[in-house]
């Protein structure tokens, strides 16, 4: 009996504790002040020039696409908040007018009404923020993914749509809004694969126009980047991956195409429920894995863009971290605390369209998660660990992109411990209590 009562003791201070520490997480707002959402505001409101510098200076540009915060953010060369906007309900592709523009097009959505969804294509002036919406598209609001993860320009009146709702590929005239070319999923894959059918079978989360004329795709929930040819459509033998292959891609998102003048053909993209960046060179018409890099903190990527400098530009969404690596796989440049989905470096090409292969550069892999590169590798790391091992990863992302931006680690760590211990407390209360389950639930005499 005093073993109990000690246990319970033990219980009760470490629930104390554990609510403790997320109080003060809260308190404080972020993990990360000088980015926490209400700095980042505040610091929106004032003119540029009585701005303060809230991340690490870069010789360009960062523009982030921030879900789920669903805000679209741009930091100056200097570290300075350059643009803010969260008009809209949803951003997600950023690209780039041309180089050295403070121009950006970018894809939103817009909540019209309980059952009604307008997405757009708006281009933004960062500088002045003045802005024009190129083209527009209403669908029906449902509970599934309906919103359109990328556009890319094809030229100055035709853009190519990855339409997430429809599981298809469509080029449009923006003059007179006439779909010139459509490709649908449903032609060349059953219906029993991917997701479920017909809520979120695909998840067509991002399109490449290339410049020999092919488009590659990315279908998240087949685990394949695939090319079509225009009015010839799939091109079998070079896709890259394939249904429940993970240990090649799993739930990828935005990848990268390098053609061969730089080094390809490779593709780089974000493996994000392996929560890892990797990358593939076409070598004797397949694919093989030629770079990957991931650290103990890495958690659902969504975006990597190789820079021309043979630096890599990562948006590790669940971490809440922009990193800037280098050839030797060191982060030489990062953001922490904002939630993200794709980053932008302006003045270095639209995504990857500058950077080279990592075969080309001798790229060094970083695949393990050595627990020297995490801020919080004791208690924290142990239990993200254990996690890792307990629970699948698509479970683990589902939760984290749920979580408030003001969770750090400790946090988190905290939560799963009054979890446990509330369990065991439980458990110990009950045994105590001398009632026991049955049919009907009954006291025991004394």
């Amino acid at each position: 009996m005093a073993l109990e009562r000690y246990l319970i003791y033990f219980c009760v201070c470490t629930i104390v504790i554990s609510t403790g520490v997320i109080f003060i997480d809260f308190a404080g707002g972020s993990s990360n002040e000088q980015t926490a959402d209400a700095t980042l505001e505040q610091q929106s409101q004032l003119p540029f020039s009585e701005r303060k510098q809230v991340v690490q200076s870069n010789k360009n540009t960062t523009v982030i696409s921030d879900h789920p915060g669903n805000r679209l953010i741009a930091f100056a060369p200097d570290g300075r908040l350059l643009y803010y906007n969260d008009t809209f309900d949803r951003y997600h592709d950023v690209d780039p007018i041309a180089n050295g523009s403070s121009t950006v097009e970018v894809v939103g959505v817009e909540y019209l009404d309980l059952d009604t969804t307008r997405q757009f294509v708006q281009r933004i002036n960062l500088t002045t923020g003045n802005s024009e919406i190129v083209y527009t598209h209403i669908v029906p609001r449902t509970g599934g993914p309906h919103r359109w993860h990328d556009v890319d320009r094809l030229g100055p009146h035709r853009l190519v749509v990855a339409d997430i709702y429809r599981d298809s590929v469509f080029i449009v005239n923006t003059t007179t809004e006439e779909r010139v070319y459509e490709w649908h999923a449903q032609d060349n894959y059953p219906l029993s694969g991917g997701g479920s059918w017909p809520s979120d079978w695909t998840h067509l989360n991002d399109v490449e126009a290339l410049a020999d004329g092919r488009i590659m795709i990315s279908l998240r929930n087949q685990d394949q980047v695939i090319f079509i040819q225009p009015g010839e459509g799939l091109i079998e033998d070079w896709t890259l991956g394939a249904e429940s292959e993970y240990s090649t891609l799993y739930e990828q998102h935005n990848p990268d195409y390098i053609p061969k003048e730089r080094g390809g053909p490779a593709v780089i993209v974000a493996d994000s429920q392996n929560n890892r960046v990797v990358e593939y060179q076409r070598t004797d018409n397949s694919w093989q894995r030629s770079w990957q890099w991931s650290d103990t903190e890495m958690q659902w990527p969504r975006d990597a863009d190789r820079l021309p400098n043979g630096h890599t530009l990562i948006s590790d969404s669940n971490s809440g971290r922009i990193l800037e690596i280098n050839e030797s796989g060191d982060i030489v440049w990062k953001i922490t605390g904002v939630s993200n989905y794709e980053a932008e470096r302006l003045g270095t090409g639209d995504e990857s369209s500058g950077g080279s292969s990592a075969a080309t550069l001798d790229l060094a892999s970083q695949g393990t998660r050595d627990a020297e590169t995490s801020q919080f590798k004791s208690i924290v790391g142990l239990i993200k660990n254990f996690l890792r091992s307990i629970l699948p990863a698509k479970v683990i992302n589902a939760a984290l992109i749920v979580i408030p931006s003001w969770m750090s680690p400790q946090s988190i760590g905290a939560v799963v411990s009054i979890i446990l211990t509330g369990g065991f407390l439980s458990s110990l209360l009950l045994k105590r209590s001398r009632y026991e389950f049955q049919t009907p639930i009954i006291r025991q005499d004394e």
